[in-house]
């Protein structure tokens, strides 16, 4: 079976779907990040969560400055982001879709008084450490206060779709 052609072009307003095509090449992990709203838990999906340091401990992501979550998580002083388990992709599409999906959720909450989801594979309760303008999206990069973790397939993200990792 022969191999497509790549596709080269240099990125502009005009072709940013080809860009968005090429980005979502990049196989990631799925994560929702939670917060303490006025009304409740807020939640946001999101694939552009990364480490980035272990002293101290730092992790980032990148929320689209245009979406109308972002000033509730770009003021949150806490907020805990969840590593997605494969049988998590309903509720991956729902925050995607709803800001308030969870808010008729009763949810525990973190030692910080943050929402978080049960039956993830990780999760990262953090302080805002520090946040960066980065175009149309922001780098917020938090400081990781604790950590929970557990054995599962992971949800992955890849060509704008979701997709399980079996693993085990």
């Amino acid at each position: 079976m022969l191999a497509a052609q790549p596709h080269s072009f240099v990125p502009d307003p005009g072709n940013g779907r080809a860009l968005r095509d090429a980005f979502g090449l990049f196989a990631t992990g799925v994560t929702i990040v939670t917060t303490l709203g006025p009304e409740g838990c807020v939640a946001i999906t999101a694939n552009s969560f990364s480490s980035v340091s272990m002293d101290p401990p730092l992790v980032l992501w990148s929320p689209a400055r245009a979406s109308r979550r972002y000033p509730l998580f770009a003021g949150a002083e806490h907020y805990a982001i969840h590593v997605l388990a494969a049988d998590q992709q309903d509720l991956a599409w729902a925050v995607a879709k709803d800001a308030s999906a969870l808010l008729t959720t009763d949810l525990p909450v973190n030692a910080e008084g943050v929402p978080v989801l049960p039956g993830c594979l990780a999760r990262f309760d953090c302080r805002r450490h520090a946040i960066h303008e980065a175009g149309d999206h922001a780098i917020v990069v938090g400081e990781v206060l604790h950590a929970t973790m557990q054995q599962g397939n992971p949800l992955a993200f890849f060509g704008g779709r979701v997709a399980r990792i079996d693993i085990n």
